[in-house]
Parts: C-alpha cells; sequence; structure tokens
C-alpha cells in the first residue's frame, strides 16, 4: 500500500499537464516534426552528444589557420553540453590567446504526442533543455562580462599545426585479445588436437 501513495502524486503531476498517466502512455506516439532547417554561420561549431571531440578540433583549426578567421562560437544542448566543454577546453589549450565568453540560456521544446486509438485527444508536452555558447577569440572580449574567462598562460598551450591534428595517435593496433594472431607454428586449441 505504501508504494502506491509514492507513485499517485507523479501521476496526479502528469495529468495536471496535459499529459494522460504513465500507464496510458503506450496509447500515444510522439509526431516527429521536420527540423527546423537554421542558417548556420561559418564560424558556429555545432557540438551533438554522438559527434567526436578530434573531428570539432580540427574544424577549429581550419577555421582559424586556413580560414583566417578570429573567433568561432561552439553551441550545444542537451546530453551534448559536457562535450562543447572539453571541445572548448582542448581547443584553447592548442591555440594560444584565446579568450572565452561563455553564456548558458533555457530553450523551451515542445514535444506532441498524437493518439493511437479513436477517441484520444492529441498532448503536447513542453520540456526546458539547457543550451551552452562558448565563444573563443584571438581579439580581447567584454571583460566586464560574466562568462568571461580570460586566455590560458601560453606555458598550458601547446601549438599543433593541422597536419598534426589529423593524423592518427596511435590509439588500436597493440597486442589486444581477438587479433587472430598465435605465438607460433602451431594453429591453436581445437577438437582432436
Amino acid at each position: 500500500a505504501k508504494a502506491v501513495s509514492i507513485l499517485r502524486p507523479r501521476v496526479f503531476r502528469q495529468r495536471r499537464q496535459g499529459l494522460p498517466s504513465l500507464a496510458a502512455m503506450h496509447k500515444y506516439r510522439r509526431v516527429i516534426k521536420p527540423r527546423e532547417e537554421l542558417v548556420k554561420d561559418e564560424t558556429e561549431i555545432r557540438v551533438t552528444a554522438a559527434g567526436s571531440v578530434s573531428a570539432y578540433i580540427s574544424r577549429a583549426a581550419k577555421l582559424f589557420n586556413e580560414m583566417e578567421k578570429s573567433f568561432l562560437t561552439i553551441t550545444a544542448s542537451g546530453n551534448a553540453l559536457t562535450k562543447a566543454v572539453t571541445t572548448a577546453e582542448v581547443i584553447k589549450r592548442r591555440f594560444k590567446g584565446l579568450h572565452q565568453i561563455t553564456r548558458l540560456t533555457n530553450q523551451e521544446i515542445e514535444d506532441e504526442f498524437e493518439p493511437l486509438e479513436e477517441g484520444l485527444d492529441k498532448v503536447t508536452q513542453t520540456r526546458s533543455v539547457a543550451v551552452l555558447e562558448i565563444k573563443l577569440s584571438k581579439d580581447a572580449l567584454d571583460k566586464s562580462d560574466k562568462g568571461y574567462q580570460e586566455p590560458l598562460d601560453e606555458a598550458l598551450v601547446k601549438e599543433v599545426d593541422l597536419e598534426e591534428l589529423s593524423k592518427p595517435r596511435g590509439r588500436g593496433g597493440g597486442r589486444g585479445k581477438g587479433k587472430g594472431k598465435g605465438k607460433g607454428k602451431s594453429k591453436g586449441k581445437g577438437k582432436g588436437e
């Protein structure tokens, strides 16, 4: 009886927000909305949870070296926030004199659910997602901004050229398990050998 009383407030809260109870959610399907194609600025690096940090660093190297841009902006939302911070910290340690301004905001996302059975209404749910924007600039930025960080000490920065960034860093290829290579001439343990 105690477990039931703990679950009731959660179900009640969801009904108040216009959502069916957890038990009734199998009667709904989320409506996939077409993604809005935002015009992406060429100095923007949009970090996703699935992307690789090394790819973002290569893009930063291209922006600063080849395209000779003085700044770049790293944006991320939701699960990609930590990867964006990691990317920014690595970039700051690869290029000297980068000033940083960080902004953290929220974005409201509305999910729509359509019923799988007749007689049920469409349901919408609004959720708040954190959005992070990190601006890295070779030029001085507004030091009075609350998200401002000055450049790292030059002793902590190890500049790397584009060729070094793009070459593999020796991951894998060691004597791991499952390579199928034996030590000698024997064919390995098998039935009847």
